[in-house]
């Protein structure tokens, strides 16, 4: 649980040294995802690094929010509270609510059950998918920027969560998840190859970064340097989803986009 406590702790300051100094006009530059800012971006982590407190430190607490999220209607949720804030004072409350997180999650037992927006998740991988949402979201504000972001090893929690995510892609299109397996094999940015499954003739391949930018739907798998061999794979790659909620849209693959 310390591991992954610091990584994430890593990925948050990784996410704040890139928005730290941004001006508040910045702030409400639009990202690749639509109709969401920079500013809505911070905001839906804030939301969410709160709602994770809560579920690791009062699951009855999380429950009742959650059955009120459910019924909120309109703009999302998360990103209302960020909007009323300025910069500098949006990134301080992520910042609060975060380190509160860490200090929470350093003393729970990484097998314990946590409550989720889903089945209960171990806490090991409850905190291990908030870094994948921080990593995720801060993709888009680097994208927002054009800025080339260092690839860490940090890289293989997203990644495992995107190769064990394979049948929750399925269930999200409620398509039957075909018989058999799919290996993943990634080259991670220290050259160190990571591997999730057996088959020999379903497989994707590639560096780590581009299938972590596919499974939460960042990049079209066509755009990068993935290697997508047999049906089941290419099935797969094309509706893959690491992170909970309803089904996500990909970025359009760029041959596919309109010309200017």
């Amino acid at each position: 649980m310390m591991s992954i406590c610091a990584d994430l702790a890593d990925e948050h300051a990784d996410l704040d040294a890139l928005v730290a100094t941004l001006s508040e006009s910045e702030f409400d530059a639009a990202t690749p995802a639509a109709g969401w800012t920079v500013r809505d971006q911070i905001s839906h982590l804030w939301f969410f690094d709160q709602r994770a407190l809560l579920a690791l430190t009062d699951p009855d607490a999380f429950v009742a929010d959650a059955a009120t999220l459910a019924n909120a209607g309109g703009v999302d949720s998360s990103v209302l509270p960020g909007r009323a804030l300025t910069a500098p004072a949006l990134i301080e409350q992520w910042r609060v609510a975060r380190a509160a997180l860490l200090e929470a999650a350093r003393r729970h037992d990484p097998s314990s059950r946590v409550m989720w927006y889903g089945p209960p998740m171990a806490a090991r991988s409850f905190i291990t998918a908030r870094l994948m949402e921080t990593w995720a979201h801060g993709q888009d504000i680097a994208d927002t920027f054009g800025v080339d972001r260092v690839a860490t090893d940090r890289l293989r929690h997203v990644a495992h969560i995107g190769a064990r995510a394979r049948p929750f892609s399925y269930s999200l299109h409620h398509r039957e998840v075909p018989a058999g397996d799919v290996r993943v094999e990634l080259t991670g940015p220290g050259g160190d190859v990571w591997q999730w499954g057996e088959s020999s003739t379903q497989v994707v391949a590639g560096p780590a970064l581009d299938f972590c930018l596919v499974v939460t739907q960042r990049r079209h798998a066509a755009d990068t340097g993935l290697r997508v061999d047999g049906d089941h794979a290419r099935e797969w790659i094309g509706i893959a989803q690491a992170f909970a909620g309803g089904i996500g849209r990909s970025r359009s693959h760029i041959a596919d986009a309109p010309s200017t």
